[in-house]
């Protein structure tokens, strides 16, 4: 190799070109290595609705549970029945003396619970201050769950974001099946532990039994089939066991026969003590397993169970795949319904995409046309500077994994305005520069050096404005704040750098007495 290729070769430029090289082949083609929003390429606009009354519903029945605990720790106070209806908790209590004793006693123990006494009966619920915060963390907390199974399903990174008091709002972008997405979004995965007191074929069968009155702490839930005929079970209305307790479920094959696909799940310490009390106390007795208000098996408990167990039924490999993904990313805080389904097809995403294209294709010439007209060839490196920082952003985006949409191609739009600022900073200092007589060496070097600071100081005011945007903003104006924070970076790095080792490159290697600027 010639001195002069070797000195090509091992110039800084060189480097410069080789990241460029990388770049590219990182992201081509574009729509493999690059995700792309719901805008551009179609998809599923869902808006669910949270039922938040159940939140408040599910954290009265475990004060509830902990209020009997405590009465039946206190023989002289005999709570007759109990319930949970209508946001309260209604007790009632044999006399009206025992209810006056069971409010001096609730006084203490429940203190965030506001009360009221009508003869034997008390009357808890929550202050409006706490109902209003736990229909609020119901929402956050079911966004959560929400996050944990669509990564699951392998369409993370998409928009889920709150609307209002209790919606919310998902994208689907380019799910392949948005169908199967949909059942798991829908599924409550309410996983619940409660022993069985009755079971009979019909629901009126078994209410005969109770004189068609069912005590206000059981319910009746619709069960496996045996030999071709539905079963029904009487359970306990309020679980002390349920799946939040779960610590880990895994699909696996088991049962019976010892192939048949089940799950294996454990529980944490909570659970475990909690599920070792309910075995300890029912051996010998039937447990259903409660899912999303269906006793899916009721297996017999043979001896106390302390961490582990097995769900079995009726289920198909993917069903117990499907089941440990949903229970190992919780139950819903509140159930959900879908409210809203909007499809968007991906041809208004091509034609979206082919605009937005026209559009920063556009703003690239006009641009070009303008440092050729103004900056003659040095016009040209700071175009080649600026393709150089559409490669980089794209690399950006793809390095991050972050989404690409229409506003973000905006903001690519708008970087390319943004870029040849720098340029135009650094050409009007090398001017300056050259009008005082300096050398040409040095004028390249003082108009770099002397716009440094104007450039660094224009350009981090427009980056942190794109941290606000990201932070307060959401779905496309985080997709706008994005390109513009990497656009801002790659145009630091493509002036700064690239197109300065351009220049040092041509003047190092090539005589060139005049510049054409």
């Amino acid at each position: 190799m010639n001195s002069t290729a070797k000195r090509i070769f091992s110039s800084e430029l060189m480097i410069w070109v080789l990241i460029g090289v990388i770049g590219v082949y990182s992201i081509y083609p574009l729509r493999k290595h690059l995700r792309f929003g719901i805008d551009l390429v179609g998809g599923t606009y869902l808006t669910l609705q949270v039922h938040t009354e159940k939140a408040v519903e599910a954290e009265l029945i475990s004060k509830l549970d902990s209020i009997d605990s405590r009465f039946k720790k206190d023989r002289s106070i005999n709570l007759i029945s109990k319930s949970v209806s209508d946001s309260k908790i209604i007790l009632t209590f044999e006399n009206q003396q025992q209810a006056q004793d069971a409010t001096r006693v609730l006084k203490t123990d429940q203190r965030e619970l506001t009360q009221s006494v009508n003869k034997n009966v008390i009357t808890l619920s929550f202050p409006e201050q706490l109902e209003k915060r736990i229909k609020n963390d119901a929402v956050d907390r079911n966004i959560a769950v929400l996050h944990a199974r669509l990564d699951k399903f392998s369409v993370a990174e998409i928009p889920i974001i709150p609307q209002g008091d209790d919606n919310i709002i998902i994208e689907l972008p380019d799910v392949a099946d948005p169908q199967v997405a949909k059942e798991m979004i829908g599924r409550a995965a309410d996983l619940q532990f409660k022993i069985v007191e009755k079971i009979g074929s019909s629901e009126k069968e078994l209410l005969y039994e109770y004189d068609g009155d069912l005590p206000g702490d059981l319910e009746i839930l619709p069960g496996e089939r045996e030999n071709g005929r539905q079963l029904y079970y009487v359970v306990q209305r309020y679980a002390k066991v349920t799946g939040n307790m779960l610590s880990n479920a895994q699909a696996t094959i088991g049962g019976k026969t010892t192939v048949d696909p089940i799950v294996l799940f454990s529980f944490n310490d909570e659970g475990g003590d909690k599920f070792y009390e309910l075995t300890s106390k029912n051996i010998g007795r039937q447990l259903a397993i409660v899912l999303d208000n269906e006793v899916i098996s009721a297996p017999r408990v043979e001896s106390a169970i302390r961490k582990s167990g097995s769900i079995t039924g009726n289920f198909t490999s993917a069903d117990t795949k499907t089941l440990a993904a949903l229970l190992k990313s919780g139950s819903f805080a509140a159930p959900v319904t879908f409210e809203e389904e909007r499809q968007i097809g991906p041809s208004l995403g091509a034609e979206s995409i082919k605009n937005g294209l026209y559009s920063c294709l556009g703003g690239f010439l006009l641009v070009l046309l303008f440092s050729l007209y103004y900056y003659k060839l040095s016009g040209l490196l700071a175009s080649l500077a600026l393709l150089y920082n559409l490669i980089l952003i794209l690399m950006g985006m793809a390095w991050l994994g972050a989404t690409l949409t229409l506003p973000g191609i905006a903001g690519m739009t708008l970087t390319i305005g943004m870029a040849i600022d720098a340029s135009i900073l650094i050409y009007e200092r090398i001017k300056e520069e050259l009008a005082k007589g300096s050398g040409l060496q040095n004028a390249v070097n003082t108009g770099f050096s002397g716009a440094m600071g104007v450039i660094l100081d224009g350009n981090i005011t427009t980056f942190i404005s794109g941290i606000v945007l990201y932070h307060m903003g959401s779905g496309p104006i985080q997709g706008f704040a994005v390109t513009l924070m990497l656009g801002i970076i790659a145009t630091l790095i493509a002036t700064l750098f690239f197109l300065r080792s351009f220049f040092k490159f041509i003047l190092g290697n090539f005589a060139i007495q005049k510049l054409s600027i």
